[in-house]
């Protein structure tokens, strides 16, 4: 007869471990001699060895009882059935690791990958990682609201990033939201904003923006709460006759040439 600490000997694990599968009604518990210590016979260290073994195996402790307990041909049923869900238990946990990953890169939460493309040229072009933060929250509302059009609006801002009054302007926006205050630079970020919109209009394009009146002003809103300077910024443009950020309308009469 052997003690607690001899029987989780024999089978390799701790007594902590036994007493569990006592708890659990995985393994019988002896009745206590008059010492009141229990002694275990040679069952249940047998026992204990197959429930340690399939448990090592991977077989959740709900189903070792049901397994130790069944017939050699349903046990195999068992087996082959407890190994199917495992697989699939693999793969979920295989795609939450892809998930994660996505998530520590950043970019990848919640963005297409046209969209994280997109971000990376910007970056490539120097742009300021706190300006990109910005365009990163705006990006996330679009592909969550339209997605359908994400792909091909992003095909559009790689077009416009070709011209160098865009490269320009993205070079002067990261520097400004870096450098809060500078009235000088607000002016030269007008000055090129009025001519990409001057040729907006001229090419009929512009306000062809696919978004909502909601999504318009939620963007917006991204916008000006991240950047305070934005709303002297926005100021300036509708002294010279243009009205908005996302969607940009000319205000009548005041429209001047540059």
């Amino acid at each position: 007869m052997l003690s607690i600490s001899q029987l989780a000997a024999y089978a390799g694990v701790t007594v902590r471990a036994v007493r569990h599968y006592h708890k659990i009604g995985l393994l019988p518990e002896p009745v206590r001699d008059r010492s009141g210590y229990r002694s275990y016979d040679s069952a249940a260290v047998v026992r204990l060895i197959r429930i340690h073994t399939l448990a090592g195996a991977g077989v959740p402790l709900a189903r070792v009882h049901e397994l130790l307990a069944a017939a050699p041909a349903e046990f195999e049923d068992g087996v082959q059935e407890i190994d199917k869900e495992l697989r699939a238990e693999i793969r979920r946990l295989q795609d939450s690791r892809r998930r994660l990953a996505r998530l520590a890169a950043g970019d990848h939460l919640a963005l297409p990958q046209s969209v994280v493309g997109y971000l990376d040229r910007l970056r490539d072009q120097g742009v300021s990682e706190r300006y990109l933060e910005m365009e990163r929250g705006a990006w996330i509302m679009i592909a969550a609201k339209v997605p359908e059009v994400i792909d091909a609006v992003i095909a559009a801002k790689h077009e416009q990033l070709d011209d160098p009054d865009t490269q320009k302007l993205y070079s002067l926006v990261s520097e400004a939201v870096e450098n809060q205050g500078d009235e000088a630079l607000l002016v030269e970020i007008a000055d090129i904003l009025e001519r990409l919109y001057i040729r907006a209009a001229d090419a009929g394009q512009l306000g062809d923006e696919p978004f909502d009146d909601q999504l318009v002003e939620l963007l917006d809103a991204i916008m000006l709460e991240a950047a305070p300077e934005a709303a002297r910024l926005l100021a300036i443009l509708e002294e010279r006759g243009w009205k908005g950020w996302t969607r940009i309308e000319q205000v009548p009469d005041r429209i001047t040439s540059k």
